[in-house]
């Protein structure tokens, strides 16, 4: 292993690994560091989809007035480890004052800044990392069992219409059409033809973290512990058996980006929503594209050779185990779609990078110009991963950060 390289990246999920490519396709020299290899977290687990259409915050007016029902509801797509709630309670209360309506326009608004981009930047990323072949495009689509007034008039469809978001209303003739194995959908559903999704999450990072290799990069298989500026504008990073020294530190470690952040001294207020999902064997697809019963608070994604239901919302922090009251939460729910599927195959705790304001964090430390952040993407990670590398890139090959950004500065908690 090297002791000294240009640019070090602190984790190998879709965000470090997209920053990657994009550096090393410039001719950079790249080291990535994660204990999972690439794409063995979050990346791995999700919905497997781009949204285009998420420009809601987490937080809104809407949220905030039903949350003590989802809080407390035992049938709710929301969960809480009480235990934790001193820890969360000061980011629930930063959370609190992000969902007036203020707030939530503005964060929609810079939300749909980087969605505008976040397709085309995958299209060309893709393309050039020759992982086109797994992006499909055939759309996204919200199905509601039952009629609900709000689906025109809530807050999501508000911001959904003021930034132009391509979407069809259906009724439940036509869910039915675009997908004839859901049982009837009475409250019809929303299609967003723009979305994609991806059939292996995990051939995506894999064949990433290679394309990366070809062109020079390098993965260190390792727990980063320390990370310390130097004297003369450069950073020692640090693990169990290793030390490299690099001019540039790209933190993308998602969840596990706090107390990173820490020893740099920048403190955010970053915290964990644990997501799970549940695999069943299904040689022939019952889907096709991803659908999600919003009433459930998950989707359902057909992948290769399988279903996968990802999702839900549980706040406790990344030390707990599974939570198996989370995960027959989701099984009921999904067998109530179809109940022909075979035993569960596989599950899978994961844990998103959540800010109170919904938006990421990229950009320089304040405190040291050479670390640079790239985390807290929460529900889109996946979604904004090529335009965030892409951002990142030009912040260390063009030594300045573009207007694009501005909203995402991490001056926003520290200075």
């Amino acid at each position: 292993m090297k002791t000294e390289v240009e640019t070090v990246i602190i984790g190998a999920g879709i965000i470090g690994l997209a920053t990657a490519f994009h550096l090393a396709r410039e001719g950079r020299e790249v080291m990535l560091i994660d204990p999972r290899g690439a794409g063995g977290g979050t990346s791995f687990g999700n919905a497997c989809t781009l949204a285009p259409y998420a420009v809601t915050p987490v937080g809104h007016p809407d949220i905030i007035s039903s949350l003590p029902g989802l809080l407390f509801s035992a049938d709710s797509p929301l969960a809480m480890r009480w235990s934790a709630l001193p820890q969360l309670l000061p980011w629930l209360m930063r959370f609190a004052r992000e969902c007036t309506p203020g707030r939530t326009r503005a964060n929609a608004a810079h939300i749909a800044t980087l969605l505008k981009g976040a397709v085309p930047e995958w299209q060309q990323l893709a393309a050039d990392a020759g992982v086109a072949q797994l992006f499909h495009t055939k759309g996204c689509l919200y199905a509601y069992h039952q009629p609900d007034p709000t689906v025109l008039t809530g807050w999501p469809a508000r911001l959904r219409a003021a930034h132009g978001t391509q979407l069809e209303v259906l009724n439940e003739a036509e869910v039915a059409k675009l997908e004839p194995q859901l049982p009837p959908m009475k409250g019809g559903g929303i299609y967003f033809p723009d979305a994609k999704h991806i059939d292996d999450p995990a051939t995506l990072t894999q064949t990433l973290m290679s394309a990366v290799v070809k062109r020079g990069g390098v993965l260190h298989q390792a727990s980063v512990t320390g990370i310390a500026p130097l004297d003369d504008g450069r950073v020692r990073v640090e693990g169990n058996g290793f030390s490299v020294t690099a001019r540039k530190v790209v933190l993308s470690a998602g969840a596990w980006s706090k107390p990173l952040a820490q020893r740099i001294g920048d403190d955010f207020p970053l915290e964990t929503e644990r997501g799970y999902h549940l695999e069943f064997a299904c040689e022939t697809p019952l889907l096709n594209r991803p659908v999600s019963p919003i009433e459930f608070g998950f989707y359902l994604t057909p992948l290769t050779g399988r279903l996968r239901a990802a999702g839900t919302v549980e706040l406790g922090g990344l030390v707990a185990p599974q939570n198996e009251k989370r995960l027959a939460y989701i099984e009921k729910r999904v067998r109530a779609v179809f109940p022909q599927l075979g035993p569960v195959a596989s599950t899978w705790l994961g844990f998103r990078p959540s800010l109170p304001d919904s938006l990421p964090v990229i950009g320089p430390s304040s405190k040291h110009p050479s670390v640079i952040y790239a985390f807290g993407h929460g529900h889109i990670g996946m979604t904004l991963g090529a335009i965030t590398g892409r951002l990142v890139k030009e912040m260390i090959v063009g030594g300045k950060n573009s207007d694009e950004a501005a909203a995402f500065s991490p001056r926003r908690f520290t200075s």
